[in-house]
């Protein structure tokens, strides 16, 4: 090497090594961006074919039922590939998975997800002795069906998970749900907000548990509760002035999302509880989404 191509070298060798490591780093974005269809609920029970269309007409690429709203599996397909829309996952209640997982399996085949997912376990079910080993049990039963069909079943938390469980010696019921399924059978779907309201840091258990979280909701809230350590957590019957559109509230996207690879988080779904406009509120989120590099 000649003296003037060593000093070039030398020379842009030692601009790349001054630069901080994120500037080397390839930024990422969430190429499809999904919105769980429990935030236009009330659309959805007038006009499930129109709101379908307003959801894609903003940029929604995937959504997530939470019902078909009296439509069949293969409407709902047909309505899906009228917008250029797909659908990875949607919500089924406890008892659907305890008493209707086969028919429950075949109609997501026709609709395409990918992922089903349990969303919720009864609070008198929650306070009995063996109410979570149920759960577990149930999961890990669920989880194997769903395998054999080409199917992922996955749960999705709320923040209840997050507060001492006295039935199960005060563990956190997550940390009992994670260490009592199967984690090829049983997936999560962490709802970031919930679990930030619970006092706790998603970080943590990606690390804990990585790759374990494929799903995720991108909810917003305008301030975290202040928790005693150790203590309950927050109470799940927030008011709907506390949430608020993605990347306006107190949680900071781009530090979880850099953790997306350890996490194994493929689909990510912007759901808003409770919006005095949730059209317009979709829209915000979207766009902030659409922004954000991490």
């Amino acid at each position: 090497m000649n003296r003037r191509k060593f000093l070039q070298t030398s020379a842009a060798t030692g601009i790349l090594t001054s630069l901080p490591f994120r500037a080397l780093a390839a930024e990422h974005r969430i190429e499809r961006i999904g919105l769980q269809l429990y935030t236009v609920r009330n659309a959805m029970k007038s006009d499930v074919e129109g709101t379908i269309a307003r959801v894609a007409k903003v940029g929604y690429k995937e959504v997530e039922f939470a019902g078909y709203f009296d439509h069949s599996p293969r409407d709902i397909r047909a309505l899906l590939e009228k917008d250029g829309l797909t659908a990875p996952s949607c919500h089924v209640g406890y008892d659907v998975v305890e008493n209707k997982w086969p028919e429950t399996l075949e109609a997501a085949h026709i609709v395409g997800h990918k992922y089903v997912v349990c969303p919720w376990i009864e609070e008198k079910q929650r306070h009995e002795p063996d109410g979570y080993k149920r759960a577990a049990e149930l999961f890990n039963k669920a989880g194997e069906a769903s395998a054999k069909a080409g199917i992922q079943f996955a749960y999705h938390n709320h923040n209840f998970e997050f507060a001492p469980e006295p039935a199960i010696g005060n563990k956190l019921p997550y940390d009992f749900l994670l260490e009592n399924t199967d984690p090829k059978l049983v997936k999560m779907e962490m709802d970031l907000c919930w679990i930030s309201v619970g006092g706790q840091d998603p970080l943590t258990y990606f690390k804990r548990y990585p790759g374990r979280f494929p799903l995720v909701h991108v909810k917003d809230i305008k301030k975290l509760p202040k928790l005693e350590p150790g203590g309950p957590a927050a109470s799940l019957e927030l008011e709907a002035h506390e949430l608020t559109d993605v990347g306006s509230g107190a949680i900071d996207w781009k530090r979880i999302f850099a953790h997306s690879s350890e996490a194994g988080i493929r689909h990510y779904f912007v759901e808003q509880d409770e919006s005095a406009d949730p059209f317009e509120s979709i829209r915000k989120s979207y766009e902030y989404l659409s922004a954000l590099r991490f």
